[in-house]
């Protein structure tokens, strides 16, 4: 039977809830478990492959996946343009300034405004957009330290890093195996450094790129991402169909 996207989003939650992470992380929230609902919405929506192009990013954003359950997952967009809502269970331990709200959360992830936004105006309709490409994190866990701010999974000390990559690269050949793209593009260097490593191993078929990050923590994202980005496709080959919209800001 053909593996799915659902099955290996239940294996990997599984797989990294048996880890454990130390200090300076005090928190960690899995949007596999507390936002199943949604996230598998997504999964079985718009994850029929086969895709041309899959867009693989980090981890979730504290406003973005880790309240709706969808990569770069910014409420208004994953409720108006996805057209996807869910109940949202949070995770037993919430840190007090994190919580999670799921889509009552007023706060906008900027990274998913973008990306979302994006493939909004460019596409015109998401299953116009997922007819050729699909967007996943390579780890699904946020990680918070005690100030409420985010550690990054590549800032993990080496055993924990390790114990996590060795979850999420598994899940990462899976989902390219099921999706069978032609192009795996990193959005941002170390998604782009996994797919260098998988890819290594078991994909070397696939075509390897990497797009500029949407973060506001990026000066250059903040001078415009979606022209940067677009160029970026464009240079490794992926058509786009003209704009349904101007491009003009993020």
């Amino acid at each position: 039977m053909r593996t799915s996207l659902v099955s290996i989003s239940r294996k990997l939650a599984k797989a990294v809830d048996r880890l454990d992470f130390t200090d300076p992380v005090t928190h960690v929230y899995n949007p596999l478990r507390y936002a199943a609902a949604p996230h598998e919405q997504y999964l079985e929506r718009y994850g029929g492959g086969p895709k041309e192009v899959v867009l693989v990013g980090m981890n979730p954003g504290p406003f973005g996946m880790a309240q709706t359950g969808v990569p770069f997952g910014e409420v208004n967009l994953v409720r108006d343009f996805l057209e996807i809502e869910a109940p949202v269970n949070p995770p037993h331990r919430e840190h007090p300034k994190r919580p999670i709200q799921g889509f009552a959360c007023s706060r906008s992830e900027v990274s998913g405004a973008r990306l979302w936004g994006w493939a909004q105006r460019r596409f015109g309709s998401a299953p116009a957009f997922f007819e050729r490409f699909f967007v996943v994190n390579y780890c699904p866990l946020l990680f918070l330290e005690a100030s409420g701010r985010n550690r990054t999974p590549d800032k993990l000390p080496a055993t924990e890093r390790e114990a996590l990559q060795q979850c999420c690269d598994a899940a990462l050949v899976a989902t390219l195996t099921v999706l069978e793209p032609t192009f795996a593009i990193g959005i941002g260097g170390f998604a782009h450094k996994c797919l260098q490593r998988v890819l290594g191993k078991d994909l070397d078929q696939l075509q390897l790129g990497t797009i500029l990050h949407p973060s506001p923590a990026s000066p250059i994202a903040n001078r415009g991402w979606a022209p940067q980005a677009e160029q970026q496709l464009i240079a490794l080959g992926i058509r786009l169909p003209t704009s349904r919209s101007n491009l003009g800001g993020d």
